[in-house]
């Protein structure tokens, strides 16, 4: 079992570190190996809808995004925490995603997914709904804790006080490692869910 962890935060060691740190160390106890990629303090640029990704099998856009692409293909499960600015998730992470759940073709099914919010005080769930919208768009299930995923903090370090916020984040990580183990032992006795043939596509206008 592996698990991406997305940092989205500018600050490597800021309240995003601490809430992903916490699920680490229990992903390390429950036998799950961990990556964290940092991207908030990269230059990521937003999609243009060029589609070229359709051609080439990638982002035309050479960066972080292509870099990350074959290492969820790998992976069980991706966790992508951010920072709330202005109730949402920051631009940096808008614009990764966007482009890497957009340009990469392969089948996500199954995959579970799980974000995370880290906010002063108010946006956190209105960022957590935007982040999960990636994941349940891929059929990816979405991993629950024992409440909505967020952590509070303001200034870095201030996250090691949201005592219920740190137990969401270890509750977060069992329950992840849980889903992601049942749905290996479901895939090698049942397999993946039946796909249709053919994919339906409505358009409003023409």
């Amino acid at each position: 079992m592996k698990v991406l962890l997305i940092n989205g935060s500018p600050r490597a060691r800021g309240n995003t570190a601490i809430a992903l740190g916490e699920m680490e160390k229990i992903f390390a106890e429950c036998g799950v190996e961990t990556e964290s990629i940092h991207i908030g303090n990269r230059d990521i640029r937003g999609c243009v809808a060029c589609n070229r990704c359709a051609e080439l099998g990638r982002c035309a856009f050479d960066d972080l995004v292509n870099e990350v692409a074959p290492k969820l293909e790998a992976a069980d499960g991706m966790v992508v925490a951010s920072p709330v600015y202005y109730g949402s998730a920051n631009a940096t992470v808008s614009a990764f995603f966007d482009r890497l759940f957009y340009s990469s073709g392969f089948d996500k099914t199954m995959k579970v997914g799980a974000s995370v919010a880290v906010c002063r005080r108010g946006g956190a769930s209105a960022t957590f709904d935007q982040l999960n919208k990636y994941f349940t768009i891929s059929g990816m299930p979405v991993a629950s804790s024992q409440y909505w995923n967020s952590v509070h903090g303001r200034l870095p370090g201030e996250a090691n006080q949201d005592a219920e916020g740190l137990q969401t984040m270890r509750t977060l990580a069992r329950n992840m490692a849980f889903l992601m183990k049942s749905i290996a032992l479901g895939r090698e006795a049942y397999g993946l869910p039946e796909v249709e043939a053919e994919r339906q596509w409505i358009h409003f206008i023409g």
